[in-house]
């Protein structure tokens, strides 16, 4: 997957799937099973010190995994987020979904909004966002946030731009993430809900912060690609 230069920051997406117009209900992967991809990117990760003009690491989002499409073009009823996936994101990203994960990096991550307790989570969410900006405190607000996306996050180490192998075991009761083998995650309660396969590279980027920042948009880029060597998906 190619994205070329795009000095201007025009919105651009190199992506392949296997939901197409299928509805949601009809999307088809639900636990148990397990995925393993070879992949590897044309530059390196952001770090806890990357600036969002930094051109030298990989910008926008990118990943493979499983997700319900949330955030629909075609015209489908919005959803709250729901993924099982290795996800990139570079700054401007900062979507800081767990306490004391980065908001941006290359992570396996598990988000599970779509759940009972994400209802009760709503309000003192919405709180605690307004005591984090009264107080300059947001530390309330991210731990309420983690509760209302369900999210589970861990950074990889290993370098992006190498040959790695990234595989997945999603069940019923939990997921678990190795890169070469090594266990990087294991998240309870994830989705159980049909999920579709994506493995993409864009050039977009989101902010959602503890302190009630929601922002999106696209940033430019230098030639930039995500090279996937093969893809594996196994009922268990």
């Amino acid at each position: 997957m190619l994205l070329p230069e795009n000095p201007a920051g025009d919105y651009a997406d190199a992506q392949i799937d296997d939901y197409g117009k299928l509805p949601r209900a009809q999307f088809p992967w639900r636990p148990p099973l397990r995925m393993e991809v070879r992949a590897r990117a044309s530059h390196p990760a952001a770090s806890l010190t990357t600036s969002a003009d930094d051109m030298t690491v990989l910008r926008g989002t990118a990943g493979f995994g499983f997700w319900n499409y949330p955030f629909s073009v075609r015209g489908d009823v919005l959803m709250l987020p729901e993924a099982v996936w290795f996800f990139y994101a570079a700054p401007p990203s900062d979507m800081a979904l767990v306490p004391g994960v980065p908001g941006w990096g290359w992570k396996a991550q598990v988000i599970h909004s779509m759940r009972p307790g994400a209802l009760l989570a709503t309000l003192p969410t919405a709180l605690a966002t307004v005591w984090g900006r009264v107080s300059q405190n947001s530390a309330p607000a991210a731990r309420w946030l983690q509760r209302l996306s369900g999210a589970r996050e861990a950074l990889i180490e290993p370098d992006i731009t190498d040959w790695h192998s990234y595989s997945l075991e999603w069940r019923a009761g939990e997921a678990r993430f190795w890169v070469d083998g090594n266990l990087v995650l294991r998240a309870p309660q994830p989705p159980t809900r049909p999920l579709g396969f994506v493995a993409w590279l864009d050039n977009q980027y989101a902010v959602a912060t503890p302190r009630g920042v929601l922002r999106f948009g696209a940033t430019p880029t230098v030639a930039q690609s995500l090279t996937i060597d093969s893809i594996h998906i196994q009922p268990l």
